[in-house]
């Protein structure tokens, strides 16, 4: 049987066939009324090739084959019908009208047999949503897509996949930190994967400029694709749809919590409707615990998108979407109720996580207080997050000199405070945490930002071996490692406590 590439696969449009498109094939950025999307073909590369490879998203397309040339978009092939997709969005708060696939590229989707999945490129040049930009990717954004995605799936968290980063054999320059001082970089494209790449701000374009018959055509699409379940017959079902995407933004930001990860640019057009994780930009995780914290240059007075307003920013994103919604009902009034369901059943998601990381056998009436000490003796502390509930998982008595590794100054701990937080903790689960939960909503490792930065410098030295040892241990974030536990379980390093890319990134990132 010969091998499976992406030319062999079996192409489909349901997007295209089933929703409003523009009439006109590619051009330059412009406007796009009553539309959800645009055919528009790759800008060609000169010197596409593989450098990052997921098997594990191959075997899911079906695919055993590195086309160099199609996954960097020098080419496309028979059942390809490349578009990109038009949203809107809220930008920090503020509607920022049309915005849609800038730099992003679907190919089409694939029918695997048990699903279809939509291949995008994200890098691969000007579409009429590029505004003034360029359409392009460099590779130190795109390792950090590639990684991250992949990462966050391993973890357990909602997210778009990634099947292979493609260097481009050419120079994009970019600011990197908006000072005025643009360099030329190495450019590259990410393939990336997920069921669809709906966002909330694909409704809200259409709700916004008062063109409900699209919105109805898009609504219905998703629904009859993602959520065949539910349908658009009466207000009912519409609320127990949103209802659903409620549920799914829920159980995301509540694993982002668990992890210490902050998405960095929670817009709502960066909002999928399927609950998954997407566009990776900006993002970091927590090195010392800090619920102020954003990793987003843009963001850096305001903090909109702080760690700790995670939760409460996915309300706010939902409550647009709803508002965007509402000219399809009969009473709109009832979409209050799916904001309530979202705030009650992300506390629910929330306290089970909790439970899991404290290894509690269930979340009992009082737990909040627990918690509550905890992380207010982590917040006066600067502590390592990861580090300290991976420890807390394997602790052998109630002492804070077994956690003293993930504290930063490891001469500065209160031990007494520690110890009674401790001494509560330990009386709760009885001496006898649940261990195998707790390491099971604990990892060891995450994609830390100078992990990724390492893995970036080698990189641009055509050295990708960093990028892909790391892939490798992200694929088992929960298991130990010891081989690599002395490079990569530590603290960030002194050098990266204020490097670009570390400690703060802008949105080109």
């Amino acid at each position: 049987m010969g091998k499976k590439s992406l030319r062999s696969l079996n192409w489909v449009s349901r997007f295209l066939d089933q929703t409003p498109g523009d009439p006109i094939i590619g051009g330059l950025s412009r406007q796009v009324p009553g539309a959800c999307w645009s055919r528009v073909l790759p800008t060609p590369v000169p010197d596409p090739i593989v450098r990052l490879w997921s098997t594990e998203i191959a075997g899911e397309v079906g695919l055993d084959v590195r086309d160099h040339n199609l996954l960097g978009g020098k080419e496309i092939t028979y059942g390809m019908d490349p578009y990109a997709q038009r949203y809107g969005g809220h930008q920090f708060g503020n509607w920022a009208g049309q915005l849609g696939d800038g730099r992003a590229i679907t190919l089409g989707e694939v029918d695997t047999g048990k699903k279809v999945l939509e291949l995008q490129l994200k890098g691969s040049g000007v579409t009429p949503y590029s505004r003034f930009a360029d359409g392009k990717a460099v590779l130190r954004s795109s390792i950090r897509e590639f990684l991250c995605s992949e990462g966050m799936h391993h973890l357990g968290i909602p997210t778009t996949r990634a099947l292979s980063l493609v260097t481009t054999g050419e120079e994009v320059v970019r600011d990197i930190m908006y000072d005025g001082r643009p360099e030329p970089e190495p450019g590259a494209v990410v393939c990336r994967v997920a069921e669809s790449f709906i966002r909330f701000g694909s409704f809200q374009i259409h709700s916004m400029t008062g063109d409900f018959a699209t919105l109805e055509k898009l609504v219905n699409y998703t629904i009859k694709q993602y959520f065949p379940e539910f349908s658009i017959d009466n207000d009912d079902e519409i609320i127990n749809w949103l209802k659903k995407v409620a549920e799914d933004t829920a159980l995301m930001i509540a694993h982002w919590m668990r992890v210490g990860f902050v998405h960095g640019v929670m817009n709502t057009d960066n909002m999928s409707i399927l609950g998954l994780t997407i566009d990776y930009g900006p993002y970091g995780w927590l090195e010392n615990f800090d619920f102020n914290w954003t990793p987003n240059t843009t963001d850096a007075v305001s903090k909109r998108y702080r760690y700790g307003n995670q939760p409460q920013i996915g309300a706010w994103n939902l409550a647009r979407l709803l508002e965007s919604i509402s000219p399809l009902m009969e009473e709109p009034q009832k979409l209050h109720q799916v904001l309530e369901f979202y705030r009650n059943v992300y506390e629910d998601y929330n306290n089970t996580m909790w439970a899991d990381k404290l290894g509690l056998y269930g979340f009992l009436p009082g737990d909040e207080n627990l918690i509550l000490e905890l992380t207010s003796n982590l917040e006066s502390s600067e502590i390592d997050m990861t580090i300290f509930f991976r420890l807390l998982s394997s602790i052998t008595e109630p002492n804070v000199i077994e956690l003293k590794y993930a504290f930063y100054n490891k001469n500065n701990i209160s031990i007494d405070i520690w110890n009674l937080w401790l001494q509560k903790w330990w009386d709760r689960v009885k001496g006898n945490p649940d261990r195998d939960k707790m390491k099971l909503a604990n990892p060891k490792y995450v994609l830390r930002n100078w992990m990724a930065q390492l893995a970036i410098d080698a990189a641009e030295k055509d050295d990708f071996s960093v990028a892909n040892e790391i892939h490798e241990v992200l694929k088992r974030p929960y298991d130990e490692w010891p081989e690599y536990e002395e490079k990569w379980f530590k603290k960030r390093p002194e050098w990266a406590k204020n490097r670009v890319g570390c400690s703060m990134l802008s949105c080109s990132s």
